[in-house]
């Protein structure tokens, strides 16, 4: 993170609060645990790739906190279990879980998708959510209460990756109606949506890249598409992206839950 994200920070805002990210390797998730980290946050990282472990001992000495992480298969229940227990018995509990595993594999129009890319789709970007959650909340249940932020998109409404989109109007959906359930249960349960975001380039990419000009041109068009329908005309960037997640995670955001917040440079979605 740069000097002007690091002013940004509030001292001790996560201190004796333990954090679950999942997606932690890189992109919004490495960087939302960075912040946390520097909130004095003991916080708990899972990934499916193996780089996880090296972001959580770099981040050992940010924190006053503990810092665990494993790697883990979320598009299985099981995955999702084993990977909240791991987290659970390095961090005594669990107060807070960042879900944030997705992300759009293929770029083109839905007639071009075959099943098994459909099911990939969905496998990826809501059932990675819709299992974490499910693990989860008894966690935070029998910890007397807790908070459950899900990373979506405002790609909902956006093109050549209607898969993508329908995944992540059902995470909106499990946000919205979770909410109304674990309310009693002192468990809030919120989401953000991202819109297009400048990140470092992916060491483990989300699937292979546009090959020949047909899918060169279906790709420009969901660059095009997203630029076009903010209205700050451009990317957001990681930290920009971190902010709202962190704040919704945090006790400052007591009293918001059911909400899906669009972080899209006034693209609502």
């Amino acid at each position: 993170m740069d000097d002007q994200a690091t002013g940004l920070f509030t001292p001790n805002r996560f201190r004796h609060q333990s954090v679950l990210i999942t997606g932690a390797a890189q992109g919004i998730g490495r960087a939302v645990a960075e912040r946390i980290a520097r909130e004095n946050g003991s916080v708990f990282l899972v990934d499916r790739s193996e780089i996880v472990h090296e972001v959580a001992e770099s981040l050992c000495e940010l924190t006053c906190g503990a810092v665990g992480s494993a790697t883990a298969d979320l598009e299985t229940f099981a995955g999702a279990q084993d990977a909240v227990a791991q987290a659970r018995e390095a961090l005594g509990s669990l107060d807070v879980c960042i879900n944030n595993v997705g992300g759009t594999i293929w770029a083109k129009p839905f007639e071009h998708y075959s099943e098994e890319e459909i099911t990939k789709e969905i496998n990826r970007s809501l059932f990675t959510t819709l299992w974490s959650v499910r693990a989860e909340l008894p966690e935070l249940i029998a910890n007397g209460g807790g908070t459950i932020v899900n990373v979506s998109s405002v790609a909902t409404r956006g093109v050549n990756r209607v898969p993508y989109a329908a995944s992540k109007g059902a995470v909106n959906a499990l946000t919205s109606a979770l909410a109304l359930e674990a309310a009693e249960k002192n468990v809030r349960v919120v989401a953000t949506a991202p819109g297009g975001t400048l990140a470092p380039e992916r060491r483990v990419p989300r699937g292979p890249g546009p090959e020949g000009e047909q899918e060169k041109q279906w790709y420009q068009q969901i660059v095009d598409q997203t630029i076009d329908s903010t209205v700050m005309g451009r990317y957001g960037t990681l930290d920009e992206q971190v902010a709202p997640i962190v704040f919704l995670a945090s006790k400052e955001a007591s009293y918001i839950t059911g909400s899906v917040l669009p972080v899209a440079g006034g693209d609502q979605g």
